[in-house]
């Protein structure tokens, strides 16, 4: 009359999983669970579910029962047309990777009690053959009727109390509980590659059959003892190394004692004298969950070695007397203790026989110690801000999940070393992005605890953004490169500092530059302002190019991926060298010829940009043209001016005394894309002989011609074209529009092209918008577009750049 019982399982959200009420009512409440639990244990391994859609991942589930089925077929005139998939246990694991829509194996394994625990070894199988990259294991036992705990209280098997007594004297049956579990399980070294957390390790497994005894439900010590030799052998370690086993541990008379002696023979072997191995049974606490028995012992394990503790199992009052303890190298946990010392990693086992017989055993090894990623700052400094965005399949989810993090970020303010990088990252990078959408940026737990309030008191705030994902479409980004503009100061330390993949990419293009010159290039960014030589062309140029490259290798490191590229002058060899069509190798060479050459002529021309469209310029330019030419043209009234000083000064006297905006460039004083670049040509060409141009992984927007490329025309002559040539960036932008391309992001130490671009997405209607990476100290920024709530300053300092930090509202973005 006892039993484990959990609460609710009548309640299920179908709308979450995609899944048609009509249907959900036929699903076995042990489908439902297992849906809700698998996800969960994705979401606690950062294992992102949309990521996993036709993959390798395999699906074990243990399961035993179908109370529900046979309560739905034992009606004929109630049974549906779901019935059949509703209560089969082969769908329990084949539901899951049909709306998580994986390619991998998936079974219902049905062993009785060791079920879970021998799906948890054919994953380990699964994943060791390279069958499966991924697995999901576990089980599940939900009990709606009482016809089994009236026949295995029959059989002798049910303890009259309610109570799990294992090993003890008064040890006199189990009771019957409910209950899920799920682990991910995946090869240790894709687990250390990918930087996900860790648990524990399993060394190895091992699963075998008692055959004949005494009974079909009797156990065999034998069988028992020779599984805990093969697993062990098969883990390569001695089981005297053993510091704690999960045991079966029903609580039965005749069962704890087999299991006790066959353990106590093996884990003897090789142990230290004196020591003993510490036992318990997690049936003890929570009951025997059946098929899902196995399961809630591993779990408990694997929390056991990564808290380093024991708890205690209950009911251990008088050791059973069947049990030698004074000769068995064993010893019940009963209080909650650290784990046992000892000079090898921290060491367990896991048992759990099924009443037919079918044995299984997994060995367990704690986590590695994985380095900790020291923090840049202490985050109370307020020197960062951080973007944390939650996301929900309904506005009640989502205010319950705000209400969620709220309650966390208190809890983490006490100081319990949770950082808020680590939080956010997950938020970010680690968790599907459901439709109802809600995003904060902050500088500390606090901020964003004050900004979760706000949402649910339902008080505008800035800094705290929310919205429903567009439906049918996602918004296709363009990373934008411009080209040498004003002059800029060296890198800000803290930005190398922060980022590794940003200062990896800088330091691959300054081996490749030292190559070719006799020049560092981190040496320069990171020079006094006195000192630095980035004025010039030779400098600049290779120096910008690898500042575009890392900050578009650290923007796709954070999962924002372009869908096409275009680069402005200088800036399309960035383009190219991102989308692929260059090599990094040939990148460098191409942008540090070209800056060499420019070098030879500086001095000897300038640039102005003047607001006239590019045919009201090119008349402008009447009688000039020996001497001027169209440098580039930016936007619908933006266009740029180049050539010898004189001319081009008595061309903007001309243009301003009919009131045109007119502005010299004073810090360039070289004429790009005129005439003086013409005798560059042929040198630029030959220095690049030999250069092979490959098939592009992106659509590259040529400012030379204005058109879509797929990077196989990017060869010498097109490199001496991009010198001397007019850049058509307003052309290749409208080109990009044309393509339903919508969001800009420009990649470089200043924004230099966002009023440019901002003004052509203007002429192409609402819903549309541009965005800078970084900011050059003491600057501020022309409005971005219409999607962006607020810029969030980052501190300046005249010393360098700081990222800019934007809070932008993408709705229907799945990058975020």
């Amino acid at each position: 009359r006892w039993g484990g019982f959990l609460e609710q399982v009548d309640q299920f959200d179908p709308h979450f999983f995609g899944i048609a009420p009509r249907e959900a009512v036929h699903m076995d409440p042990q489908q439902r669970l297992l849906l809700e639990v698998a996800w969960e244990a994705l979401e606690d391994a950062g294992q992102v579910p949309e990521h996993l859609t036709d993959t390798r991942t395999g699906v074990f589930i243990g399961i035993s029962t179908n109370d529900y089925g046979r309560i739905q077929l034992s009606d004929p005139a109630a049974i549906g047309a779901y019935a059949g998939t509703g209560g089969a246990l082969s769908i329990a694991a084949n539901r899951l990777s049909y709306l998580l829509d994986l390619r991998g194996p998936s079974m219902a394994v049905d062993t009785a009690c060791s079920s879970s625990l021998v799906a948890v070894h054919l994953a380990c199988q699964s994943l060791w053959t390279g069958e499966s990259t991924l697995a999901l294991a576990g089980g599940v036992n939900v009990i709606l009727s009482p016809a089994w705990a009236i026949n295995f209280t029959k059989a002798g098997a049910m303890a009259p109390d309610g109570r799990c007594k294992a090993f003890d004297a008064r040890a006199n049956g189990y009771v019957r509980s409910e209950g899920a579990g799920v682990v991910v399980l995946k090869p240790l070294s894709s687990a250390l590659a990918d930087s996900d957390p860790i648990y524990a390790v399993i060394n190895g497994s091992t699963v075998n059959q008692d055959g004949r005894t005494n009974g079909i439900m009797a156990p065999s010590r034998w069988s028992q003892e020779a599984m805990l030799r093969e697993a062990y052998r098969r883990a390569g370690i001695s089981p005297g190394q053993v510091q704690y086993v999960e045991a079966h541990g029903t609580g039965t008379f005749l069962g704890d004692p087999i299991e006790a002696q066959a353990l106590g023979t093996v884990l003897a072997m090789d142990r230290p004298p004196g020591s003993r191995c510490a036992v318990g049974s997690v049936k003890t606490n929570i009951g025997h969950l059946e098929s899902a028995a196995g399961i809630a012992g591993l779990i408990k394990v694997a929390l056991m070695l990564k808290h380093r503790m024991v708890p205690p199992s209950l009911h251990f009052q008088e050791p059973n007397p069947h049990i030698p303890f004074d000769q068995l190298p064993l010893r019940v946990v009963q209080t909650l203790e650290p784990w046992p010392e000892a000079s090898s990693p921290a060491l367990a086992g896991v048992s759990s026989f099924g009443f037919g017989g079918t044995n299984a055993h997994v060995v367990v090894e704690e986590a590695p110690p994985i380095p900790v990623a020291r923090l840049h700052k202490e985050e109370s400094a307020h020197s960062e801000a951080y973007l944390l965005p939650l996301s929900a399949r309904s506005p009640e989810a989502l205010r319950a999940l705000a209400r969620a993090y709220q309650d966390f970020l208190a809890t983490a303010a006490s100081g319990d070393g949770v950082s808020l990088r680590d939080v956010c990252y997950t938020a970010s990078a680690r968790r599907s992005h459901h439709d109802f959408r809600l995003a904060f940026v902050g500088h500390s737990r606090e901020e964003l605890a004050e900004h979760l309030e706000a949402f649910l008191q339902e008080e505008a705030r800035t800094g705290l953004s929310s919205g429903r994902k567009s439906r049918g479409r996602r918004r296709k980004l363009v990373f934008v490169f411009p080209g040498q503009g004003p002059r800029w100061w060296p890198l800000d330390g803290e930005l190398l500092e922060r980022e590794p993949m940003f200062r990896a990419i800088l330091e691959r293009c300054d081996q490749l530059v030292r190559q070719h010159g006799d020049w560092s290039l981190l040496g320069e960014l990171t020079a006094d302002e006195a000192e630095t030589r980035l004025n010039g062309t030779d400098i600049a140029q290779p120096t910008l190019f690898a500042i575009q490259v890392a900050l578009a290798s650290l923007w796709r490191s954070w999962g924002i991926e372009p869908d096409a590229v275009v680069g402005h002058s200088m800036g399309e060899v960035s383009a190219a060298c991102v989308a692929g069509a260059l090599t990094l190798e040939d990148a460098v060479r191409v942008i540090f010829d070209r800056g060499r050459l420019i070098k030879q002529v500086t001095g000897r021309g300038k640039m102005a940009v003047v607001e006239r469209s590019l045919e009201q310029a090119q008349a402008a330019l009447a009688g000039y043209e020996d001497r001027l030419s169209i440098a580039a043209s930016n936007g619908p009234t933006s266009t740029v001016l180049s050539g010898e000083p004189a001319a081009l000064k008595e061309v903007l006297a001309s243009l301003e005394r009919e009131d045109v905006f007119c502005r010299l460039l004073e810090s360039v004083d070289f004429a790009s894309h005129s005439p003086q670049m013409e005798p560059l040509q042929s040198e630029l060409e030959r220095a690049l002989e030999g250069l092979q141009p490959r098939p592009a992984s992106l659509p590259i927007y040529s400012t030379v011609t204005g058109q879509a490329s797929d990077g196989l025309t990017f060869d010498p002559n097109y490199w001496a074209r991009n010198l001397r040539e007019p850049v058509l960036f307003s052309t290749a932008l409208g080109q990009l529009l044309d393509d339903d391309h919508e969001i800009f992001l420009e990649l470089s130490p200043h924004p230099i092209l966002v009023a440019a671009v901002s003004q052509c997405l203007h002429q192409h209607g609402e819903g549309r918008a541009v965005l800078p990476s970084l900011r050059g100290a003491g600057s501020i920024h022309p409005a971005a577009g219409a999607f962006i709530s607020r810029p969030i300053p980052g501190s300046a300092s005249a010393a360098g750049w700081r990222p800019q930090r934007w809070m932008v509202a993408l709705a229907g973005n799945e990058r975020g």
